[in-house]
């Protein structure tokens, strides 16, 4: 069982900044391939960027790609999304995600091929 605390969230300007924190308990985080997503205003949730377990992977949504850099610290149990040059499409509800390593079936930037889910946090981006 992992459960997922996601942080860092709010309300900034076009062209700024944020980091997104995802805080998950267990023991056996660094055996999770982690993920991003978010769910804009009216819209599906979507893929924005995935993390494997090693850590020497990460893979973007077209949309965010040079601009959004995901990572991890197993040591500390977080994994994180560095946004920058914010725009104002990408407000939504931003979602950690894990996905046991050990999961064949689905793929990394699939909606549903998660096991685990954070609560989300807001992000807005004013124009």
């Amino acid at each position: 069982q992992v459960q997922l605390v996601e942080s860092g969230g709010g309300l900034v300007q076009a062209g700024g900044s944020l980091r997104l924190s995802c805080a998950a308990s267990g023991r056996t985080f660094s055996t999770y391939n982690m993920g991003w997503f978010r769910r804009p205003p009216g819209k599906e949730r979507e893929f924005v960027a995935a993390i494997t377990w090693t850590g020497d992977g990460t893979y973007y949504a077209d949309s965010v790609k040079g601009r959004f850099t995901g990572s991890r610290d197993n040591a500390k149990n977080t994994v994180y999304l560095q946004m920058n040059s914010l725009k104002p499409e990408d407000t939504a509800v931003y979602y950690c995600a894990a996905r046991s390593r050990t999961r064949i079936a689905g793929t990394l930037t699939g909606v549903y091929d998660y096991d685990y889910w954070g609560q989300g946090t807001q992000v807005t981006v004013s124009s």
